[in-house]
């Protein structure tokens, strides 16, 4: 993959280069925008799933196919928040 070139101020790439902790700038930029993209995935798949939950007939019908959601693990004890 070709290389190219960002303009940014020293502030910012001085950050960026802490930030990276010794790794060359150009992996922790392509680290970092996989993570951003990945998170925004999550995000999406989130906000679908909260939306579809959101709605009462599928959770009746969740319940109604598989005896609805199970409850704690027999090796799980309840903790305090």
């Amino acid at each position: 993959m070709e290389d190219t070139s960002v303009k940014i101020d020293r502030e910012t790439a001085d950050r960026l280069r802490a930030l990276a902790g010794g790794q060359p700038l150009k992996h922790y930029l392509a680290d970092l925008a996989k993570r951003v993209e990945h998170e925004r995935a999550l995000d999406t798949a989130t906000a679908s799933f909260r939306r579809v939950i959101g709605e009462p007939s599928v959770l009746e019908r969740f319940d109604a196919d598989f005896g609805g959601l199970p409850g704690p693990a027999a090796h799980e004890t309840p903790r305090a928040a």
